[in-house]
């Protein structure tokens, strides 16, 4: 059995659009369920710690429900308070928020590091990437430089009619840090492995991205 912990945004507010964001519940929901079902101890851990904003939550999803049903929101852990020591796994899920918190959440983003120095898995789907933009190992290179990664691509934010909203683009930004982004179609499933590395594009990916995650964990 493995220890995997799924990060979770705290950002609640979708730019200056008036709307509501935070972590899109499939794609916390899917990942806790491979996880859990492979034997995995799953905890939680959200940017600010307590109760995370959630988007897109389906409450007639089977797999939805029994993840709000199974674990505890109210009481998520702080990134200060989590040994990275006792996890196999970080698993970033997406939801837009992800693009205004994960970034320079560097408690979250150094658990991360740790757990894959230590020969851990570090997985993100969808916007969940963000927190890739900014995550450096201890000898200062960037997680993604060199690597082949997926995230939302720069025509599904087109699609979804927040390019103007979002602070940055999140396949540029992953790019930019020496990443190759590799595109499928629009909200086709993608999910891509890199060493010990595992990204998603989008909602429809999370289950893949996890399976992925729970193969390498196998191996360990």
């Amino acid at each position: 059995m493995a220890r995997v912990l799924i990060a979770l945004t705290s950002h609640d507010k979708l730019g200056d659009t008036g709307r509501g964001t935070g972590f899109y519940a499939g794609e916390a929901a899917e990942p806790w369920a491979v996880f859990t079902a492979a034997g995995h101890e799953v905890d939680l851990v959200s940017v600010a710690g307590g109760r995370p904003p959630v988007d897109g939550h389906d409450p007639d999803d089977p797999t939805q429900r029994a993840f709000f049903a199974g674990v505890d929101l109210d009481h998520t852990a702080k990134p200060a308070d989590v040994d990275p020591g006792a996890y196999d796994a970080v698993f970033f899920a997406g939801g837009h928020g992800t693009m205004w918190d994960f970034p320079d959440a560097a408690d979250l983003t150094a658990v991360a590091g740790a757990v894959y120095e230590r020969g851990g898995v570090v997985g993100a789907v969808c916007h969940g990437p963000a927190a890739l933009v900014n995550l450096r190992l201890s000898d200062g290179r960037h997680l993604v430089d060199g690597r082949r990664v997926a995230a939302f691509t720069n025509d599904e934010e087109a699609a979804v009619g927040l390019t103007e909203v979002v602070p940055f683009l999140l396949a540029d930004a992953l790019t930019a840090r020496g990443a190759t982004h590799v595109p499928a179609p629009d909200f086709a499933a993608q999910v891509v492995v890199d060493d010990r590395l595992v990204t998603g594009q989008n909602p429809a990916s999370a289950r893949g991205c996890a399976e992925q995650v729970a193969a390498l964990l196998d191996r360990r």
